[in-house]
């Protein structure tokens, strides 16, 4: 008698959905494809000098070697830890070595925090739209989700405050030019979103992947920065993801998460259990790689991504029919559009991809009720700005008969 895998899964296995955006970056290897899909930095631009030097070091010492390709620590490869201590005090979050672990990237954070703090039927927020890869993290432990609209400024404080009277477990944001909105919330709604989820005892999960990928305007304050300076010093009510993924490379899989020690030695436990530790040489490699070029290496992306936005954001504004908005986002790496009410962004996905040769994310996929159909999430990070040009040319003349 055969297995019958169906009623052997957990309940919680319903809740696993694929990634729109994962199946679509398969489009990317095809060269007659503009790909406006995949929000991924762009393999031209990777430190891979400084990263094979970094390898090189290793490999010259026996003793260097063999440190590397052993078992370490949960918490992670100290020099590390306290390279992030100190990246994190210059941003006003004076933590300790006891708030930070190292995790294989920042959406490992997200898979342990919604163990850590959901339970079925257990109320979170998120807004509308949110990071796919967050309700993907979150869904299996079976959730309700509140979702609420944002505005030019972040997330609707009326309907935040709403949400929270409901008693969630958390609330979920990406704060800075958010994936995939690109919207970044103001310092006054920092502070109000703050004011409201202390008041109602819900903690911040705050998502930074994009948050030195600023191209105009100043920086903003941490949430984490806020709540440290609320209370004494200490982070207390904002659980931090952090990512080398966008400024260094993806593929070393580094990330880290700040909070509480409480919080964090929990995580802690749950990382042993998951898979011991993050990759040792890879931590000791991007260690040695941000110690040494972090800053300058992020002038060069700035410079690079920022000559792309500005591409797409003019083609837009030569190109675009009539009833089509986007966003301006002053950083990060995607501009949203919203179309006429009546078009459909995965059917408008499919002519796309047959007619026109160009490929992009369906903005349903960010919403954790499906909605947002007339929605489109735009990457501008890995295509050159020639080919933005005539990618939004072609997107835009379909748009143009798709209501």
């Amino acid at each position: 008698m055969s297995v019958d895998w169906g009623h052997v899964f957990a309940g919680r296995v319903g809740g696993m959905t694929a990634s729109e955006i994962r199946e679509l970056l398969k489009l990317i290897d095809r060269p007659e494809i503009i790909s406006f899909a995949g929000g991924i930095p762009d393999p031209d631009l990777f430190p891979s000098s400084a990263i094979a030097r970094a390898y090189e070091k290793i490999f010259q010492s026996n003793s260097g070697a063999g440190a590397a390709l052993q078992y370490s620590i949960t918490e992670g490869y100290t020099p590390l830890r306290e390279w992030i201590c100190d990246y994190m005090g210059g941003k006003g979050v004076n933590i300790g070595l006891d708030g930070v672990l190292i995790t294989n990237g920042s959406q490992q954070v997200l898979e342990f925090v919604g163990k850590l703090l959901i339970g079925p039927g257990d109320k979170i927020v998120v807004t509308r739209p949110t990071y796919l890869g967050a309700l993907q993290a979150f869904s299996p432990y079976e959730p309700t989700y509140l979702s609420i609209p944002m505005d030019e400024e972040g997330p609707e404080m009326t309907a935040l405050i709403e949400a929270l009277a409901q008693k969630p477990k958390f609330f979920y944001l990406v704060p800075d030019f958010q994936n995939p909105n690109g919207t970044t919330v103001t310092l006054a709604r920092r502070h109000a979103i703050l004011d409201a989820c202390e008041a109602a005892g819900v903690p911040v999960i705050e998502d930074t992947a994009y948050c030195e990928l600023r191209y105009d305007g100043e920086h903003l304050p941490l949430l984490a920065a806020l709540d440290c300076e609320r209370n004494g010093g200490k982070l207390t009510n904002v659980i931090f993801g952090g990512t080398f993924s966008k400024t260094m490379v993806p593929a070393m899989r580094v990330g880290w998460v700040n909070a509480a020690p409480e919080v964090v030695n929990r995580l802690v436990l749950m990382k042993q259990a998951a898979d011991l530790h993050a990759s040792t040489i890879n931590q000791i490699v991007m260690h040695d790689v941000v110690s040494q070029i972090f800053d300058s290496h992020l002038k060069l992306l700035r410079t690079q991504y920022k000559e792309r936005r500005d591409a797409m954001l003019a083609a837009l504004e030569e190109y675009a029919p009539p009833g089509v908005t986007w966003t301006k986002p002053e950083g990060g790496l995607f501009v949203w559009i919203e179309a006429p009410e009546g078009v459909d962004g995965t059917e408008l996905l499919a002519r796309a991809i047959k007619e026109a040769n160009v490929a992009f994310v369906p903005g349903s996929a960010f919403h954790a009720d499906r909605s947002g159909k007339n929605t489109l999430r735009l990457a501008f990070s890995v295509t050159k700005p020639a080919q933005i040009r005539e990618g939004i040319r072609r997107l835009c003349g379909l748009l143009k008969t798709a209501a």
